[in-house]
């Protein structure tokens, strides 16, 4: 039986996009950290109730339940208000991230294209800032 201090890091990364799924997916497997794609906001809050992760990443520009309605929704609920965040989009400006930090108070936000090392600092900064115990 594998110890607790084995345990996997979970991740969801909510994105509409399958190929960037696939991308991040490949850059954080090589980390040990396991990842959990949805396509849509809807399907990764149902991943994120069934099974709350490590760390959520967030698309913001998704049809239907966009990544702000997500991420509030997140933040509205006790149950996942406490996962930490990183955005992960196409929306580049100075505002985006300005709103995205400093009024949303996301975890860290990465603008596509991103290089694998960005994604791998920014997800082990923040797994590493929000870890219990």
């Amino acid at each position: 039986m594998p110890s607790e201090e084995k345990k996997r890091t979970a991740v969801v990364y909510i994105e509409d996009d399958p190929e960037m799924v696939e991308l991040v997916t490949l850059i954080l497997n090589r980390r040990g950290i396991e990842i959990r794609g949805a396509l849509n906001g809807r399907h990764g809050l149902d991943l994120i109730a069934q099974d709350p992760p490590d760390l959520i990443l967030l698309d913001l520009m998704m049809p239907g339940l966009d990544g702000w309605d997500v991420y509030h929704q997140l933040k509205a609920s006790s149950k996942t208000r406490s996962i930490p965040v990183i955005i992960i989009t196409a929306k580049a400006q100075p505002i985006d991230r300005v709103l995205g930090l400093s009024i949303a108070k996301v975890d860290a936000y990465i603008s596509k294209p991103f290089r694998p090392q960005e994604l791998l600092e920014s997800v082990e900064l923040v797994l590493s800032i929000n870890k219990v115990g």
